[in-house]
């Protein structure tokens, strides 16, 4: 059952827990086999947009740094050595630069994809939504690859201002980690909101009016995201397990609440 918001008086709607996720991914075997389908093709898609990003951004930063020769003296030595830090910090910005783009555009292309996924899971779980959905045909194809590139592209805005944050100590690193959790909440919850006809603007706000639901579905891909090398492995099987939790806990909160329904201020303000 569900409980009240001593707050609020309004219903508080029970939390799906991960291991629940779990069980119904490996449960149903449908379900499993389109999840490994994505697994793989989010993968493929990943390794080989970073690949081809890697080497676009050396061949483009190749004459930036030139050639130092081998130090012969004191000066040449600092020289040398200054010049070897900036180009590893360079390469290895570059590397985390294109991972980030070749996975937002894997997730973009396979973004139609895990809003099958998405929809397949609800039904399962939950049975027939409580929004009505429109009516699903080649023209959803477009508007959730179109849905994702927004989102994509939100992403790179993400983090060019986390690259920028975390220079500021201790703070910075905060802001880093919140910023990359809402933002993994954002993709997540984008399929659910998407099959509803929910704009990016409406999708900010469920952040917004969710902030727990929010940390807790975002925390855990935002702290695998940081992890250099294993991110793009750790992410693409997390990915499909991932979305269906956040799927059962959307449409949880639906079910509790409106989650776009004007907030207590705004309502005053009216």
């Amino acid at each position: 059952m569900e409980k009240q918001s001593p707050a609020r008086g309004l219903p508080s709607p029970l939390w799906i827990p991960l291991s629940r996720s779990l069980a119904l991914l490996l449960t149903r075997l449908r379900l499993f086999g389109w999840a490994l389908f994505l697994v793989a093709l989010t993968f493929i898609l990943t390794w080989y947009g970073y690949r081809l990003c890697v080497d676009f951004f050396v061949d483009l930063s190749r004459p930036l740094f030139g050639t130092v020769s081998d130090p012969d003296s004191l000066f040449g030595w600092i020289k040398y050595s200054a010049w070897l830090a900036a180009h590893w910090t360079f390469t290895v910005f570059l590397k985390v630069l294109a991972f980030y783009l070749a996975f937002i555009a894997a997730y973009t292309l396979a973004t139609p994809g895990y809003a099958l996924l998405s929809a397949a899971a609800e039904r399962l779980h939950q049975g027939p939504p409580v929004d009505p959905e429109p009516a699903r045909g080649l023209m959803s194809l477009f508007y959730d690859i179109a849905e994702g590139a927004k989102i994509g592209l939100l992403g790179v805005v993400v983090t060019v201002i986390a690259f920028a944050a975390n220079f500021v100590p201790v703070i910075g690193q905060i802001i880093v980690l919140l910023l990359y959790t809402g933002y993994s909440t954002l993709m997540f919850i984008d399929f659910p909101a998407s099959r509803r006809n929910r704009n990016l603007t409406e999708k900010l706000r469920w952040l917004g009016r969710h902030p727990y639901p929010t940390l807790r579905l975002g925390l855990l891909p935002a702290l695998v995201s940081m992890v250099p090398l294993l991110n793009i492995f750790v992410l693409a099987l997390l990915f499909p397990l991932l979305t269906i939790h956040a799927t059962v806990n959307f449409n949880a909160i639906q079910r509790g609440t409106s989650p776009l329904a004007p907030s207590p201020r705004e309502c005053h303000a009216r």
